[in-house]
């Protein structure tokens, strides 16, 4: 009985993620179906990539994730299917796939050559891509859906412009809790920093200048900084939402200074 994960645009005012999961059910009616969200902001792949990279990794070998942003029929739309870190990944070539590969490579990719059934032209998320993602869960191969490829689209991201003393990011995500996510990864903080005192610089001439292990360390209210569970540098507030109370939102600019005693 294979897994399979849906991470969509569609929410869950209408009847599209419905029919998204019946016509997997009616492929495939022993899967086991995962939503990851719904409520990804519409075509935000940035967004996207960010919640998959997180949630994967926590899923068995050879699940699959069905990935539904951005997945409109054009004339020269094309649909990919890729192996990856012992998992399989199915959706849109539209820079989805750079953003979740990084720097590294798939084992597999491929096209997806399926042929889409004219009724659907309109939502090939619930025809081409179910289609694909019902076949590698249940154990098909790549080879009967599509052809080999090593070129999808790439998409450029933000990434954090530092030195000796100093590394500048950007918010690229914030969570339903308002917790303020910025690219800067813990390696990257640890490598500039080596053992030397830091202040956090941000909108509103606020600051920080302490790591803490979690939310509970500072005082309800308490604005703070951490590590979470993406291993990128954080801003929160303990029990409060630290995007709407310090005017930090996406694409927004933050500081690290770093110094010795």
């Amino acid at each position: 009985m294979g897994v399979i994960t849906l991470t969509t645009d569609l929410g869950h005012r209408d009847f599209y993620q419905a029919a998204l999961k019946g016509s997997i059910i009616s492929q495939l009616p022993n899967v086991r179906l995962v939503d990851i969200s719904h409520d990804i902001p519409s075509f935000s792949i940035q967004h996207a990539a960010f919640v998959i990279n997180n949630a994967y990794p926590y899923f068995p070998a050879k699940t699959v994730h069905l990935i539904g942003i951005d997945t409109v029929f054009q004339e020269d739309s094309r649909y990919l299917a890729m192996s990856y870190k012992g998992q399989y990944f199915v959706g849109a070539d539209n820079g989805i796939f750079s953003i979740i590969l990084g720097e590294d490579r798939p084992t597999e990719m491929i096209e997806i050559n399926i042929m889409q059934d004219l009724r659907y032209l309109h939502f090939p998320l619930a025809d081409i891509l179910t289609k694909a993602a019902c076949h590698i869960a249940n154990g098909g191969k790549f080879s009967d859906i599509g052809f080999p490829i090593e070129n999808p689209v790439q998409k450029v991201l933000f990434q954090p412009v530092y030195n000796q003393n100093s590394i500048k990011g950007h918010v690229t995500f914030i969570d339903s809790f308002g917790n303020v996510i910025s690219n800067i990864s813990k390696e990257l903080f640890n490598k500039i920093q080596n053992g030397r005192d830091f202040v956090l610089r941000f909108k509103r001439n606020e600051t920080i200048s302490k790591l803490s292990w979690h939310y509970n360390e500072v005082s309800e209210g308490e604005k703070l900084c951490l590590f979470g569970i993406s291993n990128f540098l954080e801003i929160a507030i303990n029990k409060g939402n630290a995007s709407q109370l310090l005017g930090l939102y996406q694409d927004e600019t933050i500081l690290v200074e770093f110094f010795d005693h």
